[in-house]
């Protein structure tokens, strides 16, 4: 958290910006602007102490309807210049939004070092397959064979799993949620806002205009209880209308299985804080396409160094050893030469 001290009780317009938002009716992204307005009235933190950094895309809007501080970046680097924030100013709460396209695409690089890091940010990955603000090319999640305005043949790429890129980077916690559930959405965000490090959050959201209903084989409430497993801390992971089917990692991968073929022992208990990567790693395996049965929840969540801490601990430490730094001295020293 941003402060310590128990702030007076605030409800969503309190969150709400004066701005006109403007996204197409019934996009996936009102859903989430309402759960983050909807959570921030729950948490002890003040507006002046909370920054939502995003990049370019739909998504990248967000910061102008939450009544905090918040800047709308170049395409791809919010995360490196919300790395930068969080640095210089390690006791805001910083919040990065941003798109599949954004997050994946241009701006990879500078997410997968931003997790890695463990910088103190908390990252949303809206994930709706498509490039929607320009109008319906594909994108880094988008599936093999999808045809757009950029692939009329269909795609040939093979798509980023995000959580897999989360967890290949080191994150330290890794999540999703999807749009049509507001309670999930807020305590994972929750969770997320609680976490010291790196937090990441993907989110199923459905662009209504260009590729719509592109979840609905997962989030159509006839689908779900044969398509969403819940990930819970320390419960076998288990799922379907009668709790019939369930998930083993006994194999090194993950692999839905039938309890009745396998027996209840055989089932996968669910421990986000393995320090081992492998097994959330694998959950985000499970499913690579959406119609197949996809984990929700928290993956992992585990405790490492923070990274703007460790960099100021260094800076206070030189300073102790050195005294204050000569940037003159610095200029001069090493290979100088001078040009007449």
């Amino acid at each position: 958290m941003s402060t310590n001290v128990t702030l007076d009780p605030t409800n969503r317009g309190h969150w709400t910006s004066d701005q006109d938002v403007r996204w197409c009716p019934g996009c996936g992204d009102y859903g989430i602007l309402a759960a983050m307005q909807f959570l921030h009235t729950e948490l002890d933190v003040k507006r002046e102490n909370t920054v939502f950094v995003s990049g370019i895309g739909c998504a990248a809007r967000f910061p102008y309807y939450m009544s905090t501080y918040g800047m709308h970046t170049i395409h791809g680097r919010a995360p490196a210049i919300a790395t930068g924030l969080a640095v210089a100013r390690p006791d805001l709460d910083v919040w990065v939004v941003g798109g599949d396209g954004d997050m994946l695409s241009i701006g990879g690089n500078h997410l997968i070092h931003a997790l890695r890091r463990n910088v103190n940010l908390k990252v949303l990955l809206f994930n709706n397959q498509i490039y929607g603000l320009t109008k319906g090319q594909y994108s880094p999640t988008s599936e093999v064979g999808k045809v757009t305005k950029s692939t009329p043949m269909g795609s040939v790429d093979r798509p980023f799993n995000p959580i897999s890129v989360a967890v290949g980077a080191g994150a330290t916690f890794v999540a999703r949620t999807h749009d049509l559930d507001r309670k999930h959405m807020i305590e994972i965000f929750r969770r997320a806002h609680a976490h010291r490090g790196a937090a990441f959050v993907e989110i199923y959201q459905n662009c209504n205009v260009f590729n719509d209903g592109a979840y609905d084989p997962i989030l159509k409430r006839a689908n779900r209880d044969a398509m969403m497993i819940e990930l819970e801390h320390g419960k076998p992971i288990r799922f379907g209308a009668d709790n019939e089917h369930g998930v083993t990692t006994s194999s090194g991968a993950a692999e839905v299985v039938k309890i009745d073929d396998v027996g209840e022992q055989a089932l996968a208990v669910h421990d986000e804080a393995l320090d081992d990567p492998s097994v959330a790693f694998a959950l985000g395996n499970l499913a690579n396409d959406n119609h197949s049965p996809t984990p929700f929840g928290v993956f992992r969540a585990i405790e490492a160094p923070e990274y703007a801490e460790s960099v100021n601990n260094q800076l206070l430490t030189a300073n102790e050893q050195s005294g204050p730094g000569d940037l003159e001295a610095l200029l001069q020293s090493g290979a100088t030469w001078t040009v007449s």
